[in-house]
């Protein structure tokens, strides 16, 4: 009864930890990603690229994965991985043979997973993450890192949207595993650089858009907090369901330990119950039933 207790209350104390409760949408989805990448390698084969298929929950992302020499990473470079050229001198941490260099393009799902109050992304998230490729059932591998210890890696958005009017000149955002972002000048037109794995995309500051000139109605524009409050209410809601959800299981466990308690209950009740009275049948020991309190009486229509 007591292990019953006590394996509700570590489920509990699991699904309530920090450790899971930490993990954000894009790391959740990152760790799927992975998963769809390395089943891409029907029959792998090094420096192919091979897209992924995603189920339809999924639809609008586009994944690749390219299994390479670490060596060969570092001496010759990938000139052109879709948008992303690896130039030479890439170092791959901690030291692999083979590593998985698995590419993302979150689509019209850029926003959704990388918010960015005050700010309208020109072109969509792209991501470059790198796993080891020892193993290319593996799922829930932890990221590698690279380090480009000459030129730098360049992206070369090929589906950017053109500046609103008014706007300041856009500018690239990287984005590191945990999501803090980082600003910095392109490179040259619709080109970003970056030293090290991530996401990247090119956006424009919102909120320093000009005013329309007078006489003009200007549409209206939601405010930069919107998106966080938004977060904020989905994430409010996800925590009502988990509270939701680990009451269910504590009222489920005190169901079980209550009917498990009755049962006990019986199981004793029957053990101690009335004993039947011996007797000598012959040379052989008998149970008998005790006399009936009240003697039949045969009935009689005639009597009186």
């Amino acid at each position: 009864m007591g292990f019953l207790i006590w394996a509700c209350l570590l489920q509990l104390l699991f699904l309530g930890s920090p450790r899971v409760a930490a993990q954000s949408p894009a790391r959740i989805l990152d760790a799927a990603l992975q998963d769809y990448a390395y089943r891409a390698f029907v029959r792998p084969r090094t420096g192919i690229v091979y897209n992924a298929t995603l189920p339809g929950n999924l639809t609008g992302i586009a994944v690749s994965a390219l299994r390479l020499r670490s060596g060969s990473l570092r001496r010759k470079g990938f000139a052109h991985y879709l948008e992303f050229g690896l130039p030479t001198g890439i170092i791959v941490q901690p030291y692999v043979e083979r590593a998985v260099l698995v590419y993302q393009n979150l689509g019209n799902w850029s926003d959704h997973y990388y918010p960015l109050p005050g700010y309208t992304y020109l072109a969509p998230v792209l991501g470059l993450l790198v796993y080891d490729a020892a193993n290319l059932s593996a799922v829930g591998l932890q990221e590698l890192s690279i380090v480009a210890s000459g030129t730098p890696i360049s992206v070369n958005f090929s589906n950017v949207r053109l500046v609103p009017p008014g706007a300041p000149a856009p500018r690239c955002v990287l984005f590191d595993l945990d999501g803090v972002p980082q600003f910095q000048d392109l490179e040259a037109t619709n080109v970003c650089a970056t030293y090290r794995r991530g996401h990247l995309s090119i956006v424009v500051n919102s909120s320093e858009i000009a005013p329309a000139p007078s006489g003009v109605v200007a549409p209206p524009r939601p405010s930069p907090g919107g998106r966080a409050k938004a977060w904020k209410i989905a994430a409010g809601t996800v925590g009502a369901a988990v509270a939701l959800g680990l009451l269910a299981s504590l009222l489920l466990c005190l169901v079980r330990y209550e009917r498990d308690k009755k049962l006990e209950l019986m199981e004793r009740n029957a053990e101690v119950g009335e004993t039947l009275r011996m007797a000598q049948v012959g040379k052989t020991q008998a149970p008998v039933a005790f006399g009936t309190r009240t003697q039949p009486v045969i009935e009689n229509e005639y009597a009186a």
